[in-house]
């Protein structure tokens, strides 16, 4: 099984930015945390590296069923969704599938709730336009 659900665009970084979290937002996800680990791996450690996101997505009805299932689910979000820069004309975004990621936990009401999650990840990746 695969972990993520990703689709690449010939368009520039920060227009794949900006249409991913504006497609997020169609489909009830805020971003919690944006971080710019090109930036920081920069300043950290001196390595240069392709522009590359980390966003931390939301979506509070759906977290909070979540968490109402299993408390310690905390660990696991927000579901991450990632912008990179692949090749010179190519940006990924790629969405962490919970229902992967959340198989070693065996909670019938938690993997339901994964299901939706994902279908909603799905869907604004696919709905990205840019």
């Amino acid at each position: 099984m695969d972990y993520t659900y990703a689709r690449v665009f010939g368009r520039p970084f920060d227009q794949v930015v900006e249409a991913t979290i504006a497609a997020l937002g169609r489909h009830g996800f805020g971003v919690l945390s944006d971080i710019d680990v090109a930036a920081t791996m920069k300043r950290k450690i001196g390595a240069d590296m392709r522009p590359y996101r980390i966003l931390g997505a939301c979506n509070p009805g759906m977290a909070h069923k979540a968490l109402q299932a299993e408390p310690r689910i905390g660990v696991m979000l927000p579901c991450n969704v990632i912008v990179h820069q692949t090749g010179d004309d190519a940006v990924e975004v790629a969405a962490v599938d919970p229902v992967a990621s959340m198989q070693a936990i065996e909670n019938p009401a938690l993997a339901e709730t994964a299901g939706a999650v994902r279908a909603a990840l799905r869907s604004a990746v696919d709905e990205i336009v840019v």
